[in-house]
């Protein structure tokens, strides 16, 4: 069952899908890079991903927060451009029903075209899906290699989680992880605190990390469980660098972190015909 696509007068005229579960789970994904921008958990929850007020919604341009999806390559790790070209562009909607729980889930998809294979010669199929209900959202992406010679990606859902005070949340679950930071991707390090804070700018890529993560505030916390996906990123572009990001509103960065399950230390290589699939759940019912 296909719902019908509405647009947003503030928001460029570009078509999204508003999921809503039985029990209220709600969460807005745009065609456009096949984006979530909203979630808001049942009951009443409040929204718990962090969207800049000066994104930019329009073809061509990534969306600042939510929940890009990065693909087929993850920042300036290679000869695409960065963060590769899925976050901008136009997906299909494939499906939209009802699970058996009440969840609302939606199925988008993206194919190889000229316009992509100008860029990576690859055929490919990627599917993003979308799942509320609940204190939960889950979103899965798969890559199938349709072509005949093999494929290597690297990629992410790029995590915008929103915190009433970036200074005063913290990861738990790292310690003994290793870890670059984007300075000097050729050195891994050993996370050795239990509950890491953010006190500036944080750029790393915690490779084979722990599979679930808490994000923890003093009244509320989301825990972040992955699936598929072999690393964890963590990014806040502190202060200074922020204020250099146009689609950034004015102290924003103190209320957002991103958690983002990824691909990155190790690409992902497919023979012809063989499928990934990787997920992220986030878990809002979590306790402080």
């Amino acid at each position: 069952m296909i719902a019908a696509l509405r647009t947003r007068p503030d928001a460029g005229g570009l078509s999204l899908v508003s999921l809503r579960a039985d029990d209220g789970a709600a969460a807005d994904v745009y065609l456009h890079g096949a984006h979530v921008t909203s979630w808001r958990p049942a009951p009443g929850d409040e929204e718990r991903l962090f969207l800049s007020g000066r994104s930019e919604f329009r073809n061509g341009a990534a969306i600042r927060g939510g929940i890009p999806v990065i693909f087929p390559q993850f920042a300036a790790e290679g000869p695409l451009p960065r963060h590769g070209f899925a976050r901008t562009a136009t997906w299909s909607l494939d499906d939209v029903g009802r699970a058996a729980d009440g969840g609302h889930v939606a199925t988008l998809s993206l194919r190889d075209s000229p316009e992509t294979r100008a860029i990576w010669d690859a055929r490919f199929l990627a599917t993003l899906t979308v799942r509320v209900v609940g204190a939960t959202l889950t979103t899965t992406l798969a890559v199938e290699n349709v072509g005949a010679s093999a494929l290597s990606f690297t990629g992410a859902l790029h995590t915008y989680l929103r915190v009433h005070d970036v200074a005063r949340a913290e990861v738990v679950g790292l310690e003994g992880a290793r870890y670059r930071d984007a300075a000097d991707r050729t050195t891994l390090r050993t996370e050795n605190t239990p509950m890491l804070r953010v006190t500036g700018a944080l750029d790393r890529v915690y490779v084979g990390a722990p599979t679930a993560l808490l994000v923890r505030e003093p009244e509320r916390a989301v825990r972040v469980s992955t699936r598929g996906f072999p690393d964890v990123v963590l990014w806040n572009p502190g202060r200074e660098a922020a204020a250099k990001l146009a689609d950034m509103e004015p102290g924003g960065e103190r209320a957002m972190l991103c958690v983002e399950a990824a691909v990155v230390q190790v690409p992902v290589t497919l023979a012809p015909r063989a499928r990934w699939e990787g997920s992220q759940t986030l878990d809002a019912a979590a306790r402080p």
